[in-house]
């Protein structure tokens, strides 16, 4: 046997490919990047699973604190990947240091982040160290300590990992249409913004044999320092797609609201108004609650311009009438539309999640890394100046918020979770 044959002979009993030397290393060589979910609850699952069904990503490697979580995700993304006609995921880590063994392992590119919000930051440090390209759900940090961390791993990021943060509304066709046509000026001087967000209560997950510890991390959602509160966590999707359209920051703000209705343990608010004003005298108007009986759920953005008004809700016409008149021709006519507790809206948001899952794999397949951290801090940012303002009672400057330094602790052992 001459060497030719002896090698291409070895080849297929090794089960090994023989590949160009510029893509052996490359994503060019195997389009599927390794894609690991650290946080198996709803959300994180529901983003990972269309992560797995609309990019070439797979999902290798599960991590979560609890292990009827990881339980739950592994059967879930078993069916999944068979499905879609590979197996696994292989790889599961459980406990408070998942996160460490999932930055080092060298088996995963790619990690998502979807832990309860006062662990993005810590979670987003320990991927960037580990060369991990990130997926980090919002928020970026539940206060400005953790903000002012955030940006240091900015700087660290450039040019050597991908990092999106979960600001899929940005990527919902819908929506980048009708920003698009706002930055080019069909509506004018942009005078004013009112926008909302009402939503259904956080369901309570009850476990009653856990621990106080415990039973406070599964319904992280009722607590400021686990979630950032309402504003942080939940509206801040709102507040995003106002600056998107403002392409700014609010200077100062003026907060009422509390805890009128809901009356399970924490201490986050059920409801709040706020007064935002941005540059140029610009103001919004943002009100939310979060105690709506029969999953009422409404959700919009309506900004007013020298020119016509924009109509932005998830669920309803979304136009702009006025001397440039345009509406997005699928919308639905419901003015409202359903709750879905895993993040996963459908209507005029049915493509946000598919679209930015493609982005951010692109992004990596491409080598045209992403660094959305700075932008996932401002509007973080943002939502604080509202929450300050409130917990205060009186008008706060963003320069105000900035000099507080503000930061909460977690004030639980996680060692007991390993």
């Amino acid at each position: 046997m001459d060497r030719r044959k002896f090698l291409v002979g070895s080849a297929a009993a090794s089960g090994l490919m023989f590949v160009k030397p510029e893509t052996a290393f490359g994503y060019q060589a195997n389009s599927a990047v390794r894609y690991a979910l650290l946080g198996c609850g709803n959300r994180g699952t529901s983003v990972a699973t269309s992560f797995a069904k609309n990019t070439s990503a797979r999902v290798v490697a599960l991590a979560d604190l609890f292990p009827d979580q990881l339980e739950k995700g592994k059967a879930h993304f078993d069916q999944i990947n068979q499905s879609l006609g590979y197996a696994g995921p292989e790889l599961q880590f459980r406990g408070y240091k998942a996160f460490e063994e999932l930055a080092a392992s060298p088996h995963v590119d790619a990690v998502q982040i979807s832990t309860p919000p006062w662990f993005h930051v810590q979670h987003l440090d320990a991927m960037v160290r580990g060369n991990k390209h990130a997926y980090c759900e919002k928020p970026v940090g539940v206060d400005i300590a953790q903000t002012k961390q955030a940006l240091e791993i900015a700087k660290r990021v450039d040019g050597k990992v991908s990092v999106d943060v979960g600001f899929q509304i940005r990527s919902a066709p819908p929506f980048v249409e009708i920003v698009r046509r706002i930055h080019n000026g069909d509506l004018g001087k942009i005078a004013s913004i009112t926008a909302y967000y009402n939503a259904p209560p956080a369901v309570e997950h009850d476990y009653p044999s856990a621990s106080a510890d415990e039973q406070q991390i599964r319904n992280w959602l009722w607590y400021r320092n686990l979630s950032g509160d309402i504003l942080v966590e939940q509206n801040i999707h709102v507040i995003d797609i106002c600056n998107w359209i403002l392409q700014s920051h609010p200077i100062k703000a003026v907060t009422t609201g509390g805890r009128n209705i809901i009356n399970h343990p924490g201490d986050c608010w059920d409801n709040y108004q706020v007064s935002f004003t941005y540059p140029d005298d610009v103001h919004l108007s943002f009100s939310s609650t979060q105690f709506c009986p029969g999953h009422w759920f409404d959700v919009s953005e309506r900004v007013f311009g020298s020119k016509g008004i924009a109509e932005a809700p998830y669920s309803g016409p979304l136009r702009i009438i006025g001397d440039n008149a345009w509406a997005w021709s699928s919308s639905t006519t419901q003015p409202t539309g359903s709750f879905a507790a895993n993040g996963a809206f459908s209507d005029n948001l049915a493509q946000a999640d598919s679209e930015k899952d493609k982005g951010f794999i692109e992004s990596i397949t491409s080598g045209k890394f992403h660094n959305q951290i700075a932008t996932g801090v401002e509007t973080a940012r943002s939502c604080m100046l509202g929450r300050m303002a409130g917990q205060l009672k009186r008008e706060v400057t963003w320069d105000e918020l900035l000099a507080h330094g503000e930061e909460y602790h977690l004030d639980i052992n996680m060692s007991q979770f390993t």
